[in-house]
């Protein structure tokens, strides 16, 4: 068997063969064309054992305490009886790409557990703090057969709500001092979480905990919730005296039923389909566009005039996209002149 057979990577996952699950990841964020073609053959086969996880994305304020909480979380869940994935997106570097790549290392019980599995992935180029390739990620742990798949993401920023777009449960991780944070998270975070944690909820913190938690409460009904069934909350916990976990599990829980009750929940999974679907088109157009040869050849001239003041952007980018249009144009005249002969 050579290591481009797509069953090769199916049967492997799907026997949650670590080394095979690592390497089918690797493949899936792969930029080379011919990975990408196997990646999208596995993904066809994988697909139909894939939705039975319960996904939660974790995101958060730097300084938070993201990685304690998802190791207090993970541990918790492994004495469940349950089988945990952790997808820990790691902030890249924009010029050289490079990675931090901690994950295993701020996870080290965690890691050290075999019904655990830890992914760091670099974030790239991608907007939101969240890995391009994190959505095919998840549904690979899915198939491999996870209880529970988490994304972690880079912290709270202003287009980090692409999580939001990928899980059934969004967590927004706080830390006591309500004040300054409640200043610096986007309305639109607040807008899309499911629930509010205040980590850090220990020692001298308890007082500033239950101050923030109030806040936080006050916070979200100035805001439209996520969800017509349910009311996000506010909860405290302790990641480093493992005080509070439970009671968060607890909540994702009752999330669950209720939205699953009500069918919201199978409906928010197909919308969030059809969103990466979107994402995929854009992302597709995006590097059809700058791989195309005229506008290769155009953009050289076209930044010299933007920056000698020229031309405005707006007609910078009217210029480039009309390379395409008139292309478009001539490449359908030539198919007509052709079906007529």
């Amino acid at each position: 068997m050579t290591i481009t057979d797509v069953q090769y990577y199916v049967d492997g996952v799907l026997a949650r063969n670590r080394r095979v699950l690592s390497k089918t990841i690797t493949m899936i964020e792969s930029s080379l064309p011919f990975h990408q073609n196997i990646a999208r053959n596995v993904m066809e086969r994988l697909l139909p054992y894939t939705g039975k996880s319960i996904r939660i994305g974790i995101t958060g304020v730097p300084g938070a305490g993201k990685s304690t909480f998802i190791e207090s979380f993970g541990m918790m869940l492994l004495k469940r009886g349950l089988e945990i994935a952790v997808l820990a997106v790691d902030p890249s570097s924009k010029k050289s790409g490079g990675s931090i790549m901690a994950d295993k290392t701020r996870m080290e019980r965690l890691s050290a557990e075999s019904r655990a599995y830890i992914r760091p992935s670099p974030t790239g180029r991608t907007l939101g703090g969240v890995a391009q390739k994190t959505r095919e990620s998840l549904l690979v742990c899915e198939a491999a057969g996870f209880d529970v798949v988490i994304v972690e993401t880079v912290g709270v920023g202003q287009l980090e709500t692409t999580v939001a777009s990928m899980v059934d449960f969004f967590l927004v991780l706080m830390i006591p001092g309500a004040g300054d944070e409640l200043q610096g998270i986007k309305r639109g975070i607040l807008e899309l979480a499911d629930a509010i944690v205040i980590n850090k909820a220990d020692g001298d913190n308890v007082p500033r905990a239950h101050l923030a938690r109030q806040e936080y409460e006050t916070a979200l009904h100035l805001v439209n919730p996520a969800s017509a069934n349910w009311s996000p909350p506010v909860l405290t916990c302790s990641a480093l005296e493992e005080r509070g976990i439970e009671k968060v599990w607890e909540t994702i829980l009752d999330h669950k039923r209720q939205l699953g009750a009500t069918g919201e929940l199978a409906a928010k999974r197909k919308d969030q389909s059809l969103e990466w679907t979107r994402f995929l088109i854009n992302e597709g157009l995006q590097e059809w566009f700058y791989k195309n040869d005229q506008v290769s050849r155009k953009i050289p001239d076209i930044k010299g005039k933007i920056e000698a003041g020229l031309i405005t952007p707006t007609q910078a980018a009217q210029d480039l996209l009309s390379v395409i249009m008139i292309s478009g144009a001539s490449d359908d005249a030539l198919q007509r002149e052709e079906n007529e002969k």
